[in-house]
């Protein structure tokens, strides 16, 4: 069985930084006739003076190991902000404690799983905006969405998935239903990114709410034997069809550390 892409989530609480001060350096100073010139020396710039002139780019050195061994999907550079539009799911104690099931199991085939701090869907990849596009970018989505109607859908189907580059695996819930509203999202948003010139969303995407990752592809110990003891669990769990039914009432972009909510009518 193939996993199914998702998005590539950027990890890093600084990529909610805006545009950073350019790097300016003094000039050497000028000799007087007759005098051997000095050697040029380039003296440290304080960050108050660096700050008061916005424009150019620094790239910033990253430590996988700040955010549980994630590697990102994009280089962080300053003015950059990772951007991603999703619906968010709004988690009851029931689910929890569905959770508090399953996750245990499959940690006794993949010890480093480790449960999903917040609980969405995704509408989009993970893309990169300019700072000064974030308003613009949140303004188009808004129009988009305006005329859409919530809906209610289900996830229910336990699945197994990758980022792109396999370097993390996720237990998540599949949509069984509701599918074609989400595609209709979908739709608009990717509408959006094509005016910012912005990569889209895949093309036969599976919408899913990710329960718990890891780092690496684990796959071959996930799939098979542990996928099926997992949707057994879920099948069997006490109201679990009602449970695992929710209402898509919002769009949110999250951009750096900005988070931008578009209500559903």
């Amino acid at each position: 069985m193939s996993a199914a892409p998702l998005v590539g989530y950027s990890s890093s609480g600084s990529e909610d930084e805006a545009e950073a001060g350019a790097r300016v350096r003094p000039g050497t100073g000028g000799c007087s006739r007759g005098q051997s010139p000095l050697p040029s020396q380039k003296l440290p710039v304080p960050d108050s003076v660096l700050d008061m002139f916005p424009g150019a780019e620094e790239r910033l050195a990253d430590d996988s190991a700040k955010h549980g061994g994630r590697v990102r999907t994009f280089p962080h550079e300053r003015g950059n902000w990772a951007t991603h539009v999703y619906v968010p799911y709004e988690t009851r104690e029931e689910f929890l404690d569905l959770l508090d099931v399953l996750l245990p199991h499959a940690q006794t085939y993949v010890p480093r799983l480790v449960r999903m701090e917040a609980f969405h869907l995704s509408l989009s990849q993970s893309v990169v905006l300019r700072h000064h596009w974030i308003l613009p970018f949140v303004q188009a989505l808004k129009d988009r969405v305006a005329s859409f109607q919530r809906f209610c859908f289900t996830a229910d189907r336990v699945k197994i998935y990758t980022n792109q580059e396999k370097t993390r695996t996720f237990v998540g819930l599949e949509v069984t239903s509701g599918h074609t509203q989400f595609l209709d999202l979908v739709s608009e948003v990717d509408r959006v990114m094509e005016e910012f010139d912005l990569t889209t969303f895949y093309q036969d995407p599976s919408f899913h709410i990710s329960l718990a990752w890891c780092v690496g592809d684990a796959r071959l110990q996930l799939e098979g034997q542990c996928l099926r003891e997992l949707q057994e669990i879920v099948g069997e769990f006490e109201d679990s069809e009602m449970l695992l039914r929710a209402h898509a009432e919002q769009i949110r972009c999250k951009s750096g550390n900005k988070f931008f909510s578009m209500p559903l009518k």
